[in-house]
């Protein structure tokens, strides 16, 4: 057991509100880690009130509610902030109020956070993180409303297995998952299913997105497009693993028009690593998979040209 996962459980068996907070704009291993890591915490210490804290995520809220948290629980509470690997992307407020600050993730450290900060950069998940704890605790034990939880974010994550960091452990924990009777092909249909109009968008973005001659593909969704399929800020992001099925792409970027003029980063690789790019505009995140934000059209513009420079 490593020190830190040591001390985790230490921090979970001496605090008796223990709010758990992730990254904005949530993806399933978001909402599925914080979700997992909160049932099994009821589960063991039915005397603690745990939080999941964060906006509402309605598409993905079958994994797991999101609750508002008032200020003053903060007051001698622990704090945990999961799968967020910079601060300005913790979703909620208050984070920085508790008693004590644990950080859980599986990005590249990119920003230092918390008492005790546990990184493991070789998880395929954060949802596998959760699952690690149970493996050293005698108190958290694996049920089947956290299962379903974890596994939901672990395919999220390794795109249904075949991202490169899925590891044998990686198996080892789903078969685990699995073993408390999960319905686990409802869950990938659930995952992988879309409405209607997200599908539009899907045959749309494969009709716009432009390729470069050595592999760089880049999408630009504007407000207006996303106003012609009907679709909500966040629903659009279903296009962006879509993209990448094409062959002659080996990494792309897509851009979302925000309501206040930004644009929303999303940066994928299948074999060349794109994070340093998000990183140097301010983003972050796996070596595959990262994100960030553009200010303005002119770094939309740079963002691209430095994709296809790579």
């Amino acid at each position: 057991m490593s020190a830190e996962i040591e001390r985790i459980l230490a921090a979970f068996d001496q605090f008796d509100t223990i709010i758990i907070h992730r990254h904005i704009n949530p993806d399933p291993d978001a909402i599925g880690s914080q979700t997992g890591l909160a049932l099994l915490l009821r589960a063991a210490y039915p005397q603690k009130t745990v939080y999941t804290a964060g906006p509402a995520a309605p598409d993905l809220a079958w994994i797991g509610p999101q609750q508002d948290v008032p200020a003053a629980a903060y007051k001698d509470a622990l704090v945990v902030v999961i799968d967020t690997a910079n601060r300005s992307r913790i979703a909620g407020t208050h984070f920085d109020q508790g008693a004590m600050l644990i950080k859980i993730d599986h990005h590249l450290n990119e920003d230092q956070l918390g008492a005790i900060s546990w990184v493991d950069t070789n998880a395929s998940s954060a949802s596998e993180m959760v699952w690690e704890l149970v493996q050293h605790s005698k108190r958290l034990i694996l049920n089947q409303p956290a299962a379903a939880a974890l596994y939901a974010g672990m395919i999220g994550d390794t795109g249904r297995f075949l991202y490169d960091l899925t590891t044998a452990r990686t198996h080892l924990a789903a078969a685990d998952l699995l073993a408390t009777g999960i319905d686990a092909p409802a869950i990938g249909r659930r995952e992988d299913q879309f409405p209607e109009n997200v599908g539009r968008l899907i045959g749309w973005a494969l009709e716009h997105v432009k390729i470069t001659a050595n592999g760089a593909g880049s999408l630009l969704i504007t407000q207006k497009v996303l106003q012609q399929f009907g679709l909500a800020y966040g629903e659009e992001q279903r296009a962006v693993g879509n993209i990448g099925k094409l062959a002659s792409i080996d990494r792309w970027v897509v851009f979302t028009e925000r309501q206040d003029g930004k644009y929303r980063v999303e940066l994928r690789g299948k074999t060349k690593e794109i994070n340093t790019l998000a990183v140097r505009h301010g983003g972050g995140g796996h070596p595959l998979a990262s994100g960030a934000v553009a200010d303005d059209l002119a770094e939309v513009q740079a963002i691209t040209q430095e994709l296809a420079q790579q």
